[in-house]
């Protein structure tokens, strides 16, 4: 399997099309695997002329593990972040920023497009301001600013994504995959039973690490707000967001970009939290036109 040492620690990643054509970096979200970018998106990117690369985060799927290394708990990050104080995390969003940079140097890789979803559109918007030379444009997927004001996740989509499965047995993992699944996912497009579980007990074989979402829970607590810091990300950029979206809503996409100068931003009724397969075609011909443009 493709592992290469980038920013100092093993990472997990996978290549998909032709090496001479521009390159496309795909950053997952909190606690996913590379396995969320669907491989029918991946490969319908490629099909519009690209090198994609997905990867796994640090923390989760086959990338290193900070086994042993604890991170605050969520109630006492929110009480220090309240009071202007930023709590000492593992790694910050930054770091993983690095992570996807240092990939991109052990491939050889001078500048790619950057297209980020949930918290790695997070990640995404770090890798455009710190890494602004690599960045060929950004595009950020159902993402946020981390704006306190901005609307909360629905009280029922927060719950599902921070309670740990019943047990670390197969069918359990399975049953809470499909459970967060629906619950995050897209009203106006549901997704078969029988695919939604082949594709979850799928990842659950491949790998599952809960202990990574936690730090991963951490790093974007601690980010806080990063208005100010997108003000400075002056690559193309496009925002695409789901009107329907439970754990991001759509506001914050639209705060992403009315903070990031000249930034386009897509909505689409009935999207959720998720990639559906109805969308596929549609989301890679909005990414690979922003990046053909770019």
């Amino acid at each position: 399997m493709p592992q290469i040492t980038a920013n100092g620690i093993p990472i997990h990643y996978e290549e998909h099309g032709d090496p001479s054509h521009p390159p496309m970096l795909l950053i997952m979200g909190f606690g996913a695997q590379l396995t969320l970018w669907p491989i029918e998106l991946v490969d319908a990117l490629v099909s519009r002329g690209f090198r994609v690369i997905r990867y796994d985060n640090r923390d989760v799927g086959l990338s290193h593990k900070f086994d042993g290394v604890k991170a605050p708990g969520i109630i006492k990050m929110t009480i220090l972040t309240k009071l202007g104080i930023t709590p000492k995390v593992p790694y910050t969003l930054s770091d993983m920023a690095d992570d996807g940079a240092g990939l991109l140097d052990a491939l050889g890789i001078e500048k790619a497009h950057i297209v980020g979803a949930s918290m790695g559109g997070m990640i995404a918007q770090h890798f455009a301001v710190k890494h602004a030379a690599k960045t060929l444009s950004l595009t950020s997927v159902f993402s946020s600013t981390g704006h306190a004001k901005l609307p909360p996740a629905k009280k029922e989509a927060m719950k599902v994504l921070i309670t740990r499965p019943a047990s670390m047995e197969e069918e359990a993992l399975v049953d809470h995959g499909v459970k967060l699944s629906r619950t995050i996912g897209s009203p106006g497009y549901p997704a078969e039973e029988e695919k939604l579980r082949a594709r979850v007990r799928q990842s659950v074989q491949r790998s599952v690490y809960p202990e990574g979402a936690t730090r991963h829970l951490s790093a974007i607590v601690a980010d806080g707000d990063r208005r100010s810091m997108i003000k400075n990300i002056t690559v193309p950029t496009l925002v695409l967001h789901g009107e329907d979206d439970p754990l991001v809503p759509v506001e914050g996409g639209r705060d992403t970009a009315a903070h990031i100068p000249g930034a386009a931003i897509k909505t689409y009724p009935g999207w959720g939290h998720d990639l559906p397969m109805e969308l596929v075609d549609t989301i890679a011909d909005d990414i690979s036109a922003h990046a053909q443009s770019a």
